[in-house]
């Protein structure tokens, strides 16, 4: 049985690389502008995220149609999971400040989890718009008009063209015609406001990879060219601005919390002047002094909230690109379950750390209070 599924895994990895193998990936950190909305331009981790919200509200509007006395089937099951994550808030944060924590912890979590799970679907990376190609190897992709939309598609295992450092580059169309990077030369606009020159020598095409996409002529279709594909879907937090704006809510969330439980006194734990107008110089500096640490200290869990989110969900990409490129099937099965574990416990980490910390602001000076009451 053991060699069976020895020679069934070593099968897997020869078909893997032979017949599946993935293009020689171009790690770019930065998210790529699919369309532009009036002077917004829109990029595919924004798209992603639109798609993840609105499965959430779905999601959230059919289940809470079917919820009823006796919960049963998915939607029961969905019911289950928020009860006990509404249960666990509540064991730390207790009954009143759980149900006024809950919303905005609940709503970091499941979004979190649900774009890091989104990243993971079988459509990132593979299907989007023509990029302008670069490096001295690229592979050749193609293009389908799908419903009068051009889309870059990566297939399965595409061929690998060297650019030579500058050679021409070419986009081959169906009708056969071979368009040529040419600079100015004999100018026809493309699609993406690219310059080429066309040419029906098939040995054009042999040579290097194609810059540019587009229809320079009516009825011709592009088919294959080389480079890159600007994915529509991509991991949301790949984007450092998604967990950013995540922590700066949680961020503002805290602070409001602080100061509606506590008043202008929360304040204190920044700006404490009470002993130096008291005269006593050295604890009024040292309260200053840690005054200003704590002030840092709450800016601080922005970047921190920020890097550690966007640093493991780009890296488990990065991760996953590589070992399709590298061993299809086998070994990028293993790390796709490893990024199923990192998805969840970055989600709950984010969330669980907000209520950490929202706890902390509303108790920050109660406690104090109570011991000075109590001697």
């Amino acid at each position: 049985m053991k060699w069976l599924i020895a020679i069934g895994v070593v099968v897997l990895i020869g078909v893997g690389v032979l017949f599946v193998g993935g293009p020689s990936p171009a790690i770019i950190v930065a998210p790529e502008t699919v369309f532009h909305w009036g002077p917004v331009d829109v990029t595919n981790t924004m798209f992603t995220s639109w798609f993840v919200v609105l499965f959430l509200v779905v999601l959230a509007f059919f289940v809470g149609r079917s919820l009823s006395v006796v919960p049963s089937g998915f939607s029961g099951a969905i019911e289950a999971g928020v009860e006990a994550f509404y249960n666990m808030v509540v064991g730390v944060a207790g009954e009143e400040n759980g149900r006024r924590f809950f919303p905005l912890v609940a709503t970091i979590f499941f979004f979190v989890l649900v774009s890091n799970y989104a990243g993971l679907l079988p459509i990132n990376n593979v299907i989007g718009l023509s990029e302008p190609g670069f490096g001295d190897k690229q592979a050749v992709l193609e293009q389908r008009t799908i419903a009068g939309i051009d889309i870059a598609i990566i297939p399965l295992n595409p061929d690998e063209v060297d650019t030579g450092g500058g050679e021409p580059a070419f986009i081959e169309y169906s009708d056969g015609t071979i368009v040529e990077d040419a600079g100015h030369e004999d100018e026809h606009t493309l699609g993406l406001g690219a310059v080429a020159q066309v040419s029906s020598a098939p040995q054009a095409a042999s040579s290097a990879a194609a810059t540019v996409i587009g229809t320079p002529h009516e009825g011709a279709t592009v088919t294959r060219f080389s480079g890159l594909v600007a994915p529509y879907f991509r991991s949301v937090m790949t984007d450092v601005n998604a967990p950013l704006a995540i922590a700066i809510f949680s961020f503002i969330f805290v602070e409001f919390w602080g100061l509606q439980t506590l008043g202008v006194s929360y304040l204190t734990k920044f700006f404490s002047f009470g002993k130096l107008l008291k005269g006593d110089i050295l604890g009024g500096i040292i309260d200053v002094f840690v005054g200003i640490l704590e002030f840092v200290s709450e800016l601080s869990r922005i970047i921190s909230f920020t890097f550690r989110l966007f640093g493991n969900i780009f890296a488990g990409e990065v991760l996953l690109l590589m070992m399709t490129f590298l061993v299809p099937f086998v070994l990028v099965d293993v790390f796709y379950g490893l990024e199923l574990f990192v998805g969840l416990v970055q989600a709950f980490v984010f969330a669980m750390l907000t209520l950490v910390f929202a706890v902390t602001a509303v108790a920050h000076h109660g406690d104090d209070h109570e011991g000075e009451g109590a001697r």
